[in-house]
């Protein structure tokens, strides 16, 4: 057991012992700290106090806070790893053995997709190297049962069984644990069991999107720095994203940007009402011309998945730009993010009524992560595996039935 100093213990400082896993201790807490405030608001000091240790006592341990951030998304893969491992026997033990790591690692999610695209690009590129080993684990164990799929569909649907229980990321409940990790199987099992969509690409017609009206000329200008903003923020995230590079993505040069908003910030903020106002606009457009709360739900979710196809930087900075916002309009989104739930909550709770609410949360957050890492960041993502398996996934993770090969939504309750 290694010894450190305790500073204000005399002269010399007092001796003490560092308990066992002091180096756990500090991961935890970074992985906590930057999933629920982000990277770049958190400091090594704000980690230490964490801990209870001092920023020098930390530094002994970690060199800067990018080796902090690169250890912990490293120790959280490290234990998925371990859980393809334990479950190669069979799906059903691939399921049992990665819900109690999704709960046990809750931060996974927004780690990987929000703050390690701030690693080093050669740091990121290992990382998604064993990544995509461990998937290609998970996908052998899952084509010894389902023969029938292809190497790719089988790779597809793991890769959304990691996004269903990534989910977690953005719950901010914790229900009972035996409760939480049964219903995560549950919901595993029903994704790897999704049987693709013969020769469909895109699944039923979703309803014809309905297109905002062209800008006016003065405002053209402002509207392709939106289109240009919220794809790199989303890329690259905000802090690595110059007005330099913004302007250059519309052809202007950088200090132009400020003839249309004041700062960087303003630019964000603007571009991510945007991307809301066109989500709701689609989206409940659809839901409100439906009849039925099944016929909602369907159409809702058609919508969804064609957004999500059409605009997935839209989602991707939605989700991974908000803690970026300054504090009044982060409160819009996070309001914008609980409005949105509670409408797919409430209809999926009138269409599958045995669900409670805490059920039927778990559900859409899955079904969500399953739809945006779907179009965004899974290989074969625009190819042939999510062509037939992307909806069906969707469906699977809210305990739907697939839907009818008329597309119309009747046939998604049983009675």
């Amino acid at each position: 057991m290694a010894a450190e100093r305790v500073p204000g213990a005399g002269a010399a400082g007092r001796v003490v012992r560092r308990p066992p896993g002091r180096k756990a201790q500090i991961l935890a807490a970074a992985a906590e700290q930057f999933h629920r405030r982000g990277y770049h608001l958190v400091s090594m000091a704000d980690v230490a106090a964490e801990v209870g240790i001092t920023a020098p006592a930390l530094y002994r341990h970690f060199r800067s806070k990018p080796e902090l951030l690169l250890r912990a998304v490293d120790t959280d893969l490290q234990a998925l790893r371990t859980a393809v491992r334990a479950g190669a026997g069979s799906p059903a033990d691939l399921c049992a053995a990665l819900a109690p790591a999704a709960v046990d690692h809750r931060a996974l999610g927004t780690l990987w997709h929000r703050d390690a695209r701030l690693l080093a690009p050669a740091q990121r590129a290992a990382l998604r190297r064993e990544l995509r080993t461990d998937v290609r684990a998970m996908a052998r164990t899952l084509a010894r049962s389902r023969p029938e799929l292809s190497a790719e569909q089988a790779e597809f649907l793991c890769w959304s069984l990691l996004s269903g229980y990534g989910s977690l990321s953005y719950h901010t409940f914790a229900p009972p644990r035996r409760w939480f990790e049964t219903l995560l199987r549950r919901i595993g099992g029903e994704l790897l069991a999704v049987a693709p969509r013969a020769g469909d690409r895109t699944g039923p017609p979703a309803p014809p999107a309905v297109q905002p009206a062209a800008p006016a000329a003065g405002e053209s200008r402002r509207e392709e720095l939106l289109l240009a903003a919220v794809r790199l923020f989303h890329e690259r995230g905000f802090d690595n994203v110059s007005t330099d590079r913004i302007g250059a993505a519309v052809g202007i040069a950088g200090p132009s940007v400020y003839k249309h908003f004041a700062t960087k910030a303003e630019l964000l903020a603007a571009a991510l009402v945007r991307s809301r106002e066109r989500l709701w606009h689609e989206v409940e457009g659809a839901i409100a011309d439906s009849t039925g709360p099944a016929g909602a739900l369907d159409a809702g979710l058609r919508s969804y998945l064609d957004f999500a196809r059409r605009h997935s930087h839209y989602l991707g900075a939605m989700l991974s730009e908000t803690e970026r916002l300054d504090p009044a309009d982060r409160r819009a989104a996070v309001d914008f993010r609980r409005d949105f739930l509670r409408v797919w909550v409430g209809l999926l709770q009138q269409v599958r009524p045995d669900y409670d609410t805490a059920e039927a949360r778990i559900r859409v957050h899955a079904m969500f992560a399953v739809v945006n890492d779907g179009v965004r960041h899974r290989p074969g993502g625009s190819g042939t595996a999510a062509a037939g398996l992307l909806e069906p996934a969707a469906r699977a993770v809210l305990g739907l039935p697939a839907a009818s090969p008329s597309g119309t939504g009747k046939e998604l309750v049983d009675g």
